[in-house]
């Protein structure tokens, strides 16, 4: 964490002082007339959207919601590895981390030969071996929510849903032209009262019955599988052993519950099989009770008791795998005519069943998607075409999802296959079971996402071999490494924050870095002259589109500081002060381990590499460490970057007006 480059602000906390004495806006009284982004909905997906938005004091962002205040109980759980990775990102993985349940293995039940009891058929570890630096954890999501809204009050905009509004009415034009929104307030007193939003941009975060997706005329697209599952969040005594384990129990003849333990040591939840619903038969006329669950899971667990003190949460639902066509307002066979305005994330264009714990994660993983293209293009760095890849990329993560999740839910309320001949259709073997989890370990932490070929991942894999573990278009994942000012081992991808900017990271080669006839050092002089000063607007910092660090092989001791090409040593802010958190070493630290990361990551030692990572954290682009690759690093850029007509404010790393 960085601060104090514009002034000392004193003790406290450093993300709440930097923005103290600011005035803070009332989000609850009317709305503006124009705002830049609209956010229909605070789930998870519009409040991290909302928060990403919020860091940008320039942009103007407002969120509305039905509900009347924040979320106080139930609802989602689980949170994968790349999503505390994103956590990270915004700067509260710790707290996550302190307060969560961390899932470090799963079990296996299967109904005894007899068929009378359960007996546990494996035990397997949840999370692989360096699948991330942060574990699988369950925290509840009106938690998450808190965290999030405290991310959005301490941001530069000091951002919070206005709550007791939704919207009826959407007007989109044919240009571009901003989008009319008409939003009714439901508290009792503006009950009725109606506000129109222009808004350049609307995001529907809105949830399954979104009334954004219904605006746009989308549909979703899929079926029901006619099963009802009910879920309960329980304080229990039982006999049965592994309460605070993640476990999944196929009983012979009375279902299967999947058991997350909560946090705090004492909770835990119960996604519970129900009974099929008849064909057309919906799960709303079965008037299903809180005793129905419990009556269930009591038969499920038997012969172990289960003793019900206290439901802190109850629901019902059926399973359903739904897709929409596209996530945006722009049809596919117009998007080389328009650019698109309206979008829709998480349960508002993709639904499916919870016992994966995917749907709050995938969503929030939407927004992260989205949250920096509609800065960088409000802001005037990218061509609006960027927003096309939102669908592009997000539709076909959206689609292995729904295709993997109807084969767990299959697999989850199939009977215990118990002897061969067995109607496959209807049976699971458990052993199967078992592996299907294990082969789907890396889809289920949410770190096997890899974008396809397109504007923003580059389709040139010929350089790849020179950083095998960066594959492209997949996520940055982090290595511990040394930093070279003050030997402190920092995470790699933690630097990596979620602020909108592109990262350029070098992985020197054999040479002396310092030395101004090798790769690293004459790559960071042209990189500064013929890419960053291209994008970088006048009078801004050197970094505040493009950062680049850089990675040595070299022992620190043999390095010094300031010796270093001035792209990794900038004068920044208004002191121009020296910036020198950019440069790190391979190498072991004191007490905290060594990252390895050349060999982790299979970077080639001998002739080093460039990685490109985008403001979401996934791989762009792996090219040579070679004055060639500035050229290419161009014409990726050019693809959908804008060139900023003047730099005269920033020159090679120092500020224009300052004495240096």
């Amino acid at each position: 964490m960085q601060f104090h480059l514009n002034g000392f602000k004193g003790s406290g906390d450093p993300l709440t002082l930097q923005f103290e004495g600011e005035q803070e806006p009332d989000f609850q009284t009317n709305l503006p007339e124009e705002v830049d982004v609209l956010v229909v909905g605070a789930g998870p997906a519009g409040q991290l959207l909302g928060t990403q938005l919020s860091r940008f004091p320039n942009i103007t962002t407002r969120i509305i919601e039905s509900k009347s205040g924040p979320l106080q109980q139930g609802q989602a759980d689980g949170l994968q590895c790349r999503t505390v990775e994103i956590f990270e990102a915004f700067g509260f993985s710790e707290k996550v981390l302190k307060e969560a349940y961390w899932v470090n293995e799963t079990t296996f039940w299967s109904p005894t030969e007899d068929g009378k009891g359960l007996r546990r058929t494996g035990r397997i570890r949840d999370t692989e071996e360096g699948l991330s630096e942060f574990p699988h954890v369950i925290l509840n999501q009106a938690r998450l929510h808190g965290l999030w809204l405290d991310a959005m009050k301490w941001s530069p905009t000091r951002l919070e849903p206005s709550y007791s509004r939704q919207m009826i009415d959407m007007k989109i034009p044919v240009d571009d032209g901003p989008v009319e929104v008409t939003i009714e307030r439901l508290d009792s007193k503006h009950r009725g009262q109606r506000e129109i939003v222009r808004a350049k941009y609307v995001v529907g975060c809105d949830g399954s019955r979104s009334a954004v997706r219904k605006c746009l005329g989308l549909e979703m697209k899929g079926d029901f599988a006619n099963q009802a599952w009910g879920v309960l969040d329980a304080l229990v005594v039982t006999d049965f052993p592994d309460l605070r384990l993640k476990t999944a129990i196929h009983s012979a003849n009375e279902g299967s519950i999947l058991i997350i333990p909560r946090e705090g040591g004492y909770l835990a939840r119960f996604y519970i099989e129900l009974d099929k619903l008849e064909q057309d038969e919906r799960i709303a006329s079965k008037n299903l009770t809180a005793d129905v669950l419990v009556d269930r899971a009591q038969r499920i667990f038997h012969p172990f008791t289960f003793s019900v003190r206290h439901i802190a949460y109850w629901s019902v639902y059926e399973v359903g795998q739904r897709l929409t066509d596209h996530f945006d307002n722009v049809p596919k066979s117009q998007r080389g005519a328009r650019n698109p305005h309206v979008f829709i994330c998480g349960d508002a264009c993709h639904t499916h069943s919870a016992k994966a714990g995917q749907g709050m994660n995938v969503s929030m993983n939407d927004a992260f998607n989205l949250g920096w293209k509609l800065a960088a293009v409000l802001h005037g760095t990218a061509d609006p075409k960027l927003l096309h890849t939102y669908t592009e990329e997000r539709q076909d993560i959206a689609k292995l999802l729904i295709d993997f999740d109807r084969e767990i839910s299959r697999m989850f309320a199939a009977k215990p296959k118990s002897k061969i001949g067995e109607d496959e259709k209807d049976t699971v073997d458990p052993a199967l079971f078992q592996k299907y989890f294990e082969r789907q370990g890396r889809f289920m932490a949410g770190v096997e996402t890899k974008y396809k070929p397109g504007l923003i991942t580059s389709d040139d894999t010929s350089h790849q071999y020179l950083a095998t573990g960066f594959s492209i278009g997949t996520r940055f994942q982090s290595v511990q490494v040394l930093r070279l000012a003050d030997a402190k081992p920092v995470h790699l991808g933690h630097v990596m924050d979620a602020d909108g900017r592109w990262r350029i990271v070098l992985f020197g080669d054999s040479a002396d870095p310092t030395s101004p006839i090798s790769p690293m050092y004459q790559i960071c002089e042209r990189l500064w002259k013929d890419l960053i000063s291209k994008y970088t607007p006048s009078g801004a910092d050197i970094d505040s589109v493009i950062d680049v660090r850089a990675v040595f092989q070299q022992h620190r001791h043999s390095l010094n500081v300031s010796s270093l090409p001035e792209l990794l040593l900038p004068h920044k802010g208004k002191f121009g002060l020296q910036d020198y958190e950019k440069a790190f070493t391979d190498e072991e630290s004191y007490g905290f381990g060594f990252g390895e990361i050349y060999k982790t990551r299979g970077v080639d030692k001998e002739r080093g590499c460039i990685v490109v990572v985008r403001p979401d954290q996934y791989i762009s682009a792996v090219v040579p460490l070679n004055i060639e690759a500035v050229g290419m690093l161009l014409s990726f850029f050019d693809g959908f970057m804008k060139s900023c007509a003047s730099n005269n404010g920033v020159s090679n790393g120092h500020v224009d007006g300052i004495e240096l």
